[in-house]
């Protein structure tokens, strides 16, 4: 039914029992800090795979009075805690799986309903000696058993949100189920804690949210609850090292989460990387990829070129603010890239407003949905990026020029065309497979001012180091001798071997010029 009233620890136990476990239970000591709070309704939101539910059920084995998990817990994190044997299995603990009830459930209603009469199964099952009235409801046997057993509740939600993907369309449900756990959760004096996760932050209508207690840390912002949301760098490293695995190839494939401040990796994907012991795109086809689909194909202003302006590395700035926090409830750009940074199929740092794509993983998913559909331009330009990458290698100015200017004419129904930044965006996209050799930096500080775009070969690989100064109306000399006058090779410094000066020119009439000179450092 997806629903238990203190079930104990054996799902906790199968996942410390694993080969790959990671350490994140100094989750409990943050919820333990808002137990009994004015704080204790917490909504995380995080993508899927990324350890929702192993949170859940460690919560739940930690909480629940109807274990002893003292054992499980005693190497973990936690057990040097203050607070660990305060709150140790001293609780109630309701965990519901709202999307067990909903796969079960024709509509909304009929899932309330289902999800109703389970709680008052379990609780007349487990407190078969209390004569708790055949017409109560079941807040109204919670507060009952409260107040004669003077032990609260915990209740661990997971999936919460899954109505709104599953019954996209039924607002009329979705305000129902919202009001159900508004009633069950809010201001509740049985309640100590009430830990709610899923995929979206908590649906808004107008104004208002008929769950308006939470306390929300979304993708978006984390808040406290950022170093678990995935691995850390930290605990990566680690695991590589004691696995043999490349930490290089496993920050490429699977890192680029910024989650205020920390650096995080996508967690299903290391273990089943480490696993495996190989690199991969584990990117599961769920509902999520095929939002991915839907959605970048929205013809929404500014969409397609934000979306292009990723796939080539850029950053964007991002509004979330207006988000309904729904999937069709997209009336904007902004919208649509919110949807995607909660489905984890982009990243976002909350100081600077803006979001990317965050790894070699995602990115082919990005790929892989541009594949047809209208984007025969930019699949055209990856193709060629082989060939530019080659040319550019040796040193062949014209062969340079000439794929750019195809790949720049090509482009030009998507990014405006006489101006440096829609060359750079479209060099990016040109330059695409050299992602596979190089750390690949735009407007990078420099000397005297910003090289427009710094290759620095990956760790093992014997390439040279590039510089590329773009110039529109002006001549590849100038480009080139920009680089020379204000020092763009400093950042360099580091790095012997040779290095690639590029400089690359248009004018009015889309005629491309380039000019290579090698130095050796």
């Amino acid at each position: 039914m997806g629903i238990y009233l203190n079930p104990g620890n054996d799902l906790f136990r199968q996942a410390v029992n694993s080969k790959i476990y990671v350490d994140k239970s100094m989750l409990i000591e943050a919820t333990n800090s808002l137990l009994d709070t004015s704080d204790k309704h917490i909504c995380i939101s995080r993508p899927r795979r990324f350890g929702k539910s192993m949170a859940a059920n460690m919560l739940l084995a930690y909480y629940s009075r109807d274990c002893n998990s003292r054992d499980l817990f005693s190497k973990l994190k936690i057990s040097r805690s203050d607070s660990f044997e305060k709150h140790l299995n001293k609780y109630n603990v309701f965990r519901f799986d709202i999307r067990g009830f909903a796969s079960k459930s024709d509509n909304i209603k009929f899932m309330i309903d289902r999800l109703e009469k389970a709680i008052i199964r379990d609780l007349k099952r487990e407190y078969a000696d209390l004569d708790l009235p055949d017409d109560y409801t079941s807040d109204e046997m919670l507060l009952e058993i409260y107040k004669t057993t003077g032990i609260p509740f915990v209740f661990i939600i997971d999936e919460w949100d899954c109505i709104f993907r599953v019954y996209k369309n039924d607002s009329e449900g979705q305000q129902l189920y919202l009001n159900y756990l508004r009633t069950l959760l809010k201001e509740q004096p049985y309640v100590a804690l009430d830990y709610a996760t899923g995929i979206l932050p908590v649906k808004k209508y107008g104004e208002h949210s008929a769950l308006n207690m939470y306390r929300e840390y979304s993708m978006a912002n984390q808040k406290r609850f950022a170093e678990f949301t995935g691995f850390t760098a930290d605990e990566v490293v680690s695991l590589c090292k004691n696995q043999d695995m490349s930490i290089t190839d496993m920050k490429k494939w699977y890192d680029g989460y910024m989650v205020n401040g920390f650096e995080i990796y996508n967690p299903q994907s290391v273990v089943q990387a480490v696993t495996e012991h190989c690199f991969d795109n584990f990117w599961t086809k769920t509902e999520t990829f095929e939002a991915l689909q839907m959605y970048i194909k929205i013809d929404m202003d500014g969409l397609r070129q934000s979306v292009i302006r990723m796939i080539a590395g850029e950053h964007i700035p991002v509004n979330t603010g207006k988000f309904q926090n729904d999937m069709v409830s997209l009336h904007s750009a902004d919208d649509v890239l919110t949807l995607l940074i909660h489905l984890g199929y982009l990243t976002y740092d909350f100081d600077t407003k803006t979001a990317w794509i965050p790894n070699k993983e995602v990115q082919q998913e990005f790929i892989n949905c541009i594949e047809d559909g209208g984007w025969e331009e930019v699949m055209n330009s990856l193709r060629q990026s082989d060939e530019l990458l080659t040319a550019t290698l040796a040193c062949d100015a014209d062969k340079v020029a000439e794929i750019l200017e195809e790949v720049h004419r090509k482009n030009t129904s998507i990014i405006a065309y006489n101006n440096e930044m829609s060359l750079s965006v479209t060099l990016a996209l040109a330059y695409y497979s050299a992602r596979n050799s190089y750390e690949i930096f735009r407007e990078l500080p420099s000397g005297k001012g910003f090289a427009d775009l710094t290759f620095i070969p990956r760790k093992d690989v014997d390439s040279p180091a590039m510089v590329i100064e773009l110039k529109y109306n002006k001549t590849a000399s100038n480009a080139l001798e920009q680089i020379k006058e204000k020092h763009y090779t400093e950042k360099l410094a580091a790095f012997s071997g040779e290095i690639l000066l590029v400089g690359i020119s248009y004018d009015e009439s889309k005629g491309h010029s380039c000019i290579i000179e090698k130095i050796v450092k």
